[in-house]
């Protein structure tokens, strides 16, 4: 594999580490960062830590691992993992999940599969959340595939073909397995659906048939759940106001939604690696016709995830509050219904739009209530 051709998208190599890691530590935001990891401490030392890294692993292992631990520790009651078996050993996979938290999805895996002693993925991120140099040093350190989205309609093609030859060389030749989320941007309403989009731009590197080009990247489906969905409130605002008009992002809407996610508490959460899919499955899907096969392929997929995706409570409280019916009242007390309600007021009590609240509320719930409904 020759990583020249993909210099612009691909994370950096061991060689480029000690480069890196002093723009980071030069850096004036690195006190700030300290401060959060270490409070009490002499910035210095976390500055020394940072500069001893000389390898993308040691950077992963004395720097993110201790972040995304200390986001956990403060924003979340519990991290259970399932599946973990389904990894073969030496094998690479396209790990493939949901999409809830711009940057906690694919953190919180990289930190399970460190401590399961599994190597850890390469990330797909798009570079519209690289915002400055300082953010494009640490992501790339930590394994960060640039995906281009900041581009003209005329580069989309030439910049999907690069991302898709580079996943297939990486997972193919074993050198890493790759996370990627099953859509563009966040799921916002619950709903967790693979978009065929993701599967055609996989399958334009591949130089064999349907089942050829699919198996040689081993996709793994996984799922992660969160008790208390990131950023709700403001997901629910956004679908709210898309029902009215073109939704426009303000300035530095992706940085608030990235530290809101972060900041937020998450309750328990839950990550399921499950089967990857099979000689059998991408047998079917060819079999089919064209533009059936990548539908039949997102099927596959989306069962997997929605399958495991953890229902909480507060999954079956939202989904019987829509319907009024208690049809799962078994899974929860009166206690955890009104403490969910008494979330739901303090949520949208934060919230001024012009309109409907009763349409808002329900924005809200559906959020929640959708994965019990979606569930195969």
């Amino acid at each position: 594999m020759d990583i020249h051709q993909f210099d612009d998208i691909r994370p950096y190599t061991d060689s480029e580490v000690a480069e890196a890691v002093e723009r980071i530590a030069a850096n004036p935001l690195l006190e700030n960062i300290s401060s959060y990891l270490f409070p009490g401490k002499d910035p210095a030392v976390f500055r020394q830590l940072l500069l001893s890294c000389k390898t993308v692993e040691d950077f992963q292992v004395k720097i993110m691992a201790q972040v995304v631990a200390k986001i956990l520790s403060g924003t979340s009651k519990s991290l259970t993992i399932g599946g973990i078996s389904n990894f073969e050993a030496g094998k690479k996979y396209l790990i493939i999940t949901n999409h809830r938290d711009i940057v906690l999805d694919s953190a919180i895996i990289q930190l399970v599969l460190h401590r399961h002693n599994i190597q850890t993925t390469e990330i797909a991120v798009g570079d519209n959340l690289i915002s400055s140099s300082f953010i494009e040093d640490i992501t790339r350190t930590n394994k960060m595939i640039k995906v281009m989205r900041n581009i003209t309609p005329r580069e989309v093609y030439a910049a999907s073909q690069k991302l898709s030859q580079y996943i297939r060389q990486s997972v193919a030749s074993n050198k890493s397995s790759i996370w990627i989320a099953q859509r563009n941007g966040r799921t916002k309403d619950g709903w967790d659906m693979t978009e065929q989009g993701v599967l055609k731009m996989l399958d334009m590197s591949g130089e064999g048939d349907f089942v050829q080009n699919f198996g040689q990247l081993s996709i793994m489906p996984a799922s992660i759940s969160y008790e208390f969905e990131p950023c709700d409130v403001l997901k629910a605002v956004e679908l709210y106001i898309s029902k009215r008009r073109k939704y426009v992002k303000s300035k530095d809407e992706d940085l608030n939604s990235i530290l809101t996610g972060i900041m937020q508490f998450k309750g328990n959460i839950h990550i399921e690696f499950t089967e990857p899919i099979t000689g059998e499955e991408l047998a079917a899907a060819a079999s089919l016709d064209k533009n059936e096969r990548f539908k039949h392929l997102a099927g596959c997929i989306d069962r997997r995830i929605c399958s495991t995706y953890k229902l909480w409570k507060n999954n079956y409280i939202a989904k019987d509050i829509l319907s009024g019916k208690g049809e799962y009242a078994d899974k929860y007390t009166q206690a955890d219904r009104s403490a969910f309600e008494d979330y739901l007021k303090y949520k949208l009590s934060s919230v001024e739009v012009e309109g409907d609240m009763y349409e808002l509320e329900n924005i809200f719930l559906n959020i929640y209530a959708n994965p019990v409904v979606n569930r195969p």
